[in-house]
């Protein structure tokens, strides 16, 4: 079928965190909360599953599990076993379950900065010691990963490095050559994985999404890897994710740990999640073209009417990371939302600096929006900076 991602549909009223805190003149454009219907086969599973007015306790689904390792095999040519597969309620569940499981206090935990807030909890979290490491914004708009650095804070002592790919939020796809690199530094230091891979289906065109765990036998043993339907599908209201752990031993204890930590996925979660990956791959194709046409729309505004903005073209995600520190904004670094852009322009955009240090002065736009509204958020931000 074809889908209308141009439908502007009225989220006001509907307890949506993205929507229902602004006042009616605010333009929300901020969370990773896609504006857009989910796949109709996803809505009718949920139509069908409610209409059958029981919502008792429910096992896991081996039927589910195989629509996950099928999705992985044609989407990333990544084989897993239903084995592998265990549910956990969300990706940030996911990643704090595994440093329970994977670390010991006083241990190190080593990501990636500017950063998805919450990863910056997981030091606290678990009396790990967080070292942070600096990706580097280079010419051509997209950043690097500082390897010097990178080596030397993994080989400094036992704990985990936290990946994100496709990073959140400056939207770089890490390359084989990249992940291949940090996955070695990692096995020759015993410094074990967790990949956060929740936009993992939201490539765009030139480049490719290649889980860390799938590049050897070795780094799949020492790797736990987080995906999910919620991004992908604009599902995220109903909690439902997965960690992939090929390792028995690590998934033997990972599991006992979720048993007496956390609650089970729920079985409207399990239901869209099944038609998601068995029914979801049309609407998703769609997806991505009509992203595209979004990502072209922002290219050519920042290019010709707001060049004074540094626009960093993302190679995954729908969140474009969008540096602003040449228009000496004055920002409330404490702020979660961009001051100067919600008091001038009505526009809700993350403030970087919820992102760690190194996103002061950013600001992080979700373009997972109808046209319509794109085109008026950037508007109203023009209007905002140059009053015309």
């Amino acid at each position: 079928m074809k889908y209308n991602f141009d439908e502007i549909i009225n989220r006001r009223g509907t307890r949506s965190v993205k929507w229902d805190i602004f006042s009616e003149e605010e333009l929300p454009m901020w969370v990773a909360d896609m504006d857009f219907k989910s796949p109709q086969p996803v809505i009718d599973a949920l139509i069908k599953r409610v209409s059958d007015g029981v919502f008792g306790y429910t096992l896991d689904s081996k039927e589910c599990k195989e629509t996950v390792v099928n999705w992985m095999k044609n989407s990333h040519q990544w084989d897993i076993t239903t084995d592998d597969v265990v549910f956990v309620p969300g990706v940030v569940v996911g990643f704090n379950l595994a440093m329970a499981t994977m670390t010991n206090p006083g241990e190190n935990i080593v990501f990636q900065t500017p950063a998805y807030g919450p990863f910056f909890k997981v030091a606290d979290n678990h009396s790990l010691t967080q070292l942070t490491n600096s990706l580097i914004p280079g010419d051509d708009c997209n950043y690097e990963i500082d390897f010097d650095l990178f080596e030397k804070q993994i080989s400094s002592g036992p704990g985990v490095f936290l990946l994100c790919n496709p990073q959140n939020p400056t939207g770089r796809v890490f390359t084989e050559e990249e992940l291949t690199k940090m996955g070695e530094i990692c096995l020759r230091n015993n410094v074990q994985i967790v990949s956060d891979e929740i936009h993992s289906d939201l490539v765009h065109d030139g480049h490719k999404h290649i889980p860390i765990a799938k590049l050897s036998p070795e780094l799949s043993d020492n790797t736990i890897t987080l995906i999910a339907p919620s991004k992908t599908f604009n599902v995220a209201g109903l909690d439902g994710s997965i960690a992939i752990i090929t390792n028995p031993e690590l998934r033997e204890k990972y599991a006992a740990n979720k048993k007496g930590m956390v609650g089970s996925v729920n079985l409207l979660a399990k239901t869209a999640m099944c038609a998601c990956y068995t029914e979801g791959e049309e609407w998703l194709e769609q997806l991505m073209a009509y992203l595209a046409g979004n990502i072209k729309i922002l290219e050519d505004f920042f290019t010709n009417e707001l060049p004074e903005i540094k626009y960093y073209c993302p190679q995954g995600t729908f969140l474009a990371w969008l540096d602003v520190r040449d228009l000496d904004l004055e920002q409330d670094p404490k702020a979660m939302f961009s001051t100067f852009f919600r008091e001038e322009a009505k526009v809700i955009m993350n403030n970087g600096a919820w992102f760690g240090d190194e996103g002061q002065g950013f600001v992080r736009l979700n373009f997972g929006c109808p046209r319509e509204l794109l085109v008026d958020g950037l508007n109203r931000m023009k209007k905002a900076l140059k009053g015309s």
